[in-house]
Order: C-alpha cells, then structure tokens, then sequence
C-alpha cells in the first residue's frame, strides 16, 4: 500500500530578513507551525516577535526569506489572493484594538458582517461572546463600558468570529491581572483545541507560554535560537532560552539599560 505523502506545515517561514534603515530586525528566520499546533514565540522587547507575525500575515513584506501556507509561496501576495487568504485568519490584537464608535456586537461581526446580513451576524456575535464567557447583554454595550478583562474577551470573540483555520495571538495577556489572564490563556487554549485551530502567538508571558503552547521559538537578534516542544523547554540546553526563562541578568541576551 501507498502511503499518503506528509502534508507540508501549515506555516513555514525560511531564511526571512527585514531591515528597517539600518536597523536589521529578522536577520534568518527560520521556523514551522504544523496543522493543529500552537506555538508561541518569546523574546525580549525589540527582537521582532511583532514584526515575524506581520510579515506572515501580509501587513509587512520581508526584504528576503520565503513564506508559506500549507506549502503555498505568500510571500508576495497581493490583491485578491491576498484578501482570500486574510480570510483564512484571525487576530487577536495586543489591547483588544477595538472600534470605540461600535457596540461590541458590531466589533465581533466584523468580517461577518461582509457576507452575512445583519440579523444572522448579530447571532453569531452573540453565540462568539458566550463561547468567551460574555452574557448576550454585552452585545449592545460599547467598549468604553467595559473592564479590560472584557474588551480582551470581546477581542477574542472577534478573532473566532469567523471560523479561522488559523489564529494569531499578540501578546493576549498584557495589561490584565493574573486571575482574568489565567482566564484569558484557558480560553485561547480551550478555544483553539475545540477549532482544531493553528494558532502563533507572540508573548514574553512565561505564565502563558507554559498554558497555551505546544511548541516554543526563541528569537533574539533576528535569529531563532530555540526551536522545541513545550516537554523540552526547561531542558533545552539552550543559553537564550535558559536565561530568558529565569529572568537572569546573566547571559548572552544583554539587557537594555
């Protein structure tokens, strides 16, 4: 019997560089997310953690380096290829970023709201916000009126919205108190395991990282230092890894003074 060849990672990013003047933030990115996997990325502030994610997204167009979707060049995707496969995504933003001017059900439905009338996007807005732990009474309230914890809760709703095949998470738990972030990590957990979602977040959370992950990517000075199972996190062997998790002074990452 034949097999039935490996399907390629659901994302891929190989040799990608992207220099802002003379400031080179991806020197070599090299990194895979398989179908199904959740995996997070760590990183001091400035190593490109937001920058590796909006280059796969298409916000950012990296200088070199390739990008694929289930073994799909997107690198340099543009117009309506671009828009198809945008589709194919969710985001929760760092802050929730939501539209002030709208009430929260508005903000779930989006992109709902482009191919579905009005009455059918409500609906599924409200189921979003009960998946997220959010009465139907919400709906109809506007951001300005609710905690941070909630505005973070309506993002998520929002990200899910539309059936994503693949999610981002940008730093999903900053800004909150510990008890609603360990909400937060057990709902994008939950949320992305009942998807049977790809998901890649960027965080410097380790709390999150050891709630959400399936595998982790340490990036430091645009290269990935460490790439592994969550299993193997505290034994990587890894410098950057070991000192990044500890929180030690000491080590090759330098702290910035």
């Amino acid at each position: 019997m034949t097999e039935s060849p490996t399907p390629p990672p659901r994302i891929a990013l190989q040799n990608v560089a992207k220099r802002f003047g003379a400031n080179a933030v991806l020197r070599d990115v090299t990194l895979e997310v398989g179908r199904g996997r959740s995996l997070v990325i760590i990183g001091g502030s400035g190593t490109g953690k937001s920058v590796t994610l909006k280059c796969v997204i298409g916000l950012i167009e990296p200088d070199s380096g390739t990008i694929r979707l289930d073994g799909e060049d997107i690198t340099h995707a543009r117009g309506r290829r671009r828009d198809a496969l945008l589709n194919r995504f969710g985001m929760l933003f760092q802050g929730a970023a939501l539209f002030d001017s709208l009430p929260v059900w508005r903000n779930v439905a989006f992109r709902v709201l482009q191919t579905r009338p009005a009455k059918d996007a409500r609906e599924i807005a409200i189921e979003k916000l009960r998946r997220v732990g959010l009465t139907p009474d919400v709906a109809d309230r506007f951001p300005a009126e609710l905690s941070g914890g909630m505005q973070k809760r309506v993002g998520l709703a929002r990200a899910i919205a539309a059936e994503p095949e693949i999610i981002f998470f940008d730093e999903p738990t900053t800004g909150l108190d510990p008890i609603m972030a360990d909400v937060i990590n057990d709902l994008i957990r939950e949320i992305v395991s009942e998807m049977g979602a790809t998901a890649m977040t960027i965080t410097h959370d380790m709390t999150s990282v050891r709630r959400i992950a399936d595998d982790v990517a340490m990036l430091h000075d645009g290269v990935v230092q460490w790439l592994g199972p969550i299993a193997d996190l505290d034994n990587s062997a890894n410098p950057y890894v070991d000192q990044f998790i500890h929180g030690r002074a000491d080590g090759p990452i330098a702290a910035v003074r």
